[in-house]
């Protein structure tokens, strides 16, 4: 086996390195603090490809594979959380599923304008009543005898929904069929009938603006469509696959900058005439913090692996993903718990970015499937009972 990085997959993970270091993260704490969305941080991205890693040149991406897509979230996740947030879905949420299932025409629409970084993108799945169980959504698009689908219904905790421009949309098209009577489509923000709510007051990736968005009488074309129609649950359910080794990548660079810092600190602050780090508790810690990020991060990696092999010869790279996201979540919380209290008072306080981490963490255990539904996930695939 070949752990060496490639000369494209190490060059794309310099750039977001660079653009991490000398732009996201020393604007990491203005944003966190008034919530306000970077655009400009974002539009960088779009300009340097990382906006669309994976998505092939001529739709206006960087045509690169899911392991540079891992290493580039992992390298702005260092620099801050939020960002890799907005990254994540417009690369994997919103571009993956228009590219596998959409028409030519969707595909240079919706996605060239994700990739580019001219728009922002956004996926519509959670409502107020449905979160893990998706197929309780209770969003109704109705077909008329034009061909058209009027749509009526709210989502909510949608990523990026205060400045989404497109917006990839599951609702119920046939609520007798249950899950093979969801639909997707693809949304304009801008047309009538789109409604945005409030923007959340988050604990964490502040920055990431999220909000409830609404549809009164809201007019979808036939060639809205994305997909076919009832294939919504299975467009939305593979999206996730790919959705979740972002946030596993994503836990990993936070987890890796809460470790970073700590270790740093741990050599620079003294007690009792000499450096903490050289005191066995401490240095437990940092053992175990180590073991934890290695740990996460080659599951990680291992499950971009495992996805490009599928998009060679098929095959499903689900339970690979949920075995990271969960492992990488679960152990990015428990490194930035470990690094604040190493950091004590200071870890604290807000004139550090320890207690931005530790905020930031909790989110990756719980969107894009919960700790508990990645366990399910692996249970199902591992037993095949259900």
């Amino acid at each position: 086996m070949d752990f060496n990085f490639t000369e494209e997959q190490l060059m794309i993970q310099d750039v977001a390195r660079r653009i991490a270091q000398e732009k996201i993260a020393p604007s990491a704490e203005h944003f966190d603090r008034t919530g306000e969305f970077p655009l400009e941080n974002i539009k960088t991205l779009g300009e340097n490809g990382l906006m669309g890693i994976e998505v092939p040149a001529e739709y206006g991406g960087a045509g690169m594979d899911p392991i540079c897509y891992a290493l580039a979230i992992i390298e702005i996740a260092a620099g801050d959380c939020a960002h890799s947030t907005i990254m994540s879905v417009n690369n994997s949420l919103f571009c993956n599923g228009i590219l596998k299932f959409g028409t030519e025409a969707q595909k240079q629409l919706y996605v060239r304008a994700i990739a580019e970084g001219t728009a922002i993108g956004a996926f519509a799945l959670t409502e107020p009543q449905s979160g893990s169980d998706a197929t309780a959504m209770r969003c109704r698009a109705v077909k008329q005898e034009d061909g058209t689908y009027v749509i009526n219904g709210k989502k909510s905790w949608i990523t990026s929904g205060p400045v989404a421009k497109y917006i990839v949309l599951f609702a119920v098209t046939e609520p007798s069929k249950g899950a093979k009577g969801i639909t997707a489509f693809m949304i304009d923000a801008d047309k009538k009938g789109f409604f945005r709510g409030k923007t959340e007051p988050k604990l964490g990736i502040r920055a990431s603006a999220t909000c409830e968005i609404e549809f009164q009488d809201y007019v979808a074309q036939a060639d809205e469509v994305l997909g076919v129609e009832g294939e919504g649950f299975k467009i939305a359910m593979g999206v996730l696959d790919a959705g979740r080794i972002g946030i596993a990548a994503q836990a990993v660079g936070l987890a890796r900058a809460a470790y970073e810092a700590s270790v740093a600190y741990v050599k620079e602050r003294k007690s009792f005439g000499q450096p903490i780090g050289s005191f066995q508790m401490i240095q437990a810690k940092i053992a175990d913090m180590k073991c934890k990020l290695d740990a996460a991060h080659i599951l990680t990696l291992r499950a971009a692996w495992t996805k490009a092999q599928t998009e060679k010869n098929g095959g499903r790279f689900s339970t690979e993903a949920s075995v990271a996201k969960l492992t990488a979540s679960e152990n990015a919380m428990w490194i930035t718990h470990a690094a604040v209290q190493i950091h004590g008072g200071m870890g604290y306080s807000k004139e550090m970015p320890l207690e931005r981490y530790f905020r930031d963490a909790k989110i990756t255990e719980i969107y894009e499937g919960t700790s508990e539904i990645q366990r399910i996930v692996i249970a199902r695939n591992e037993t095949g009972l259900r």
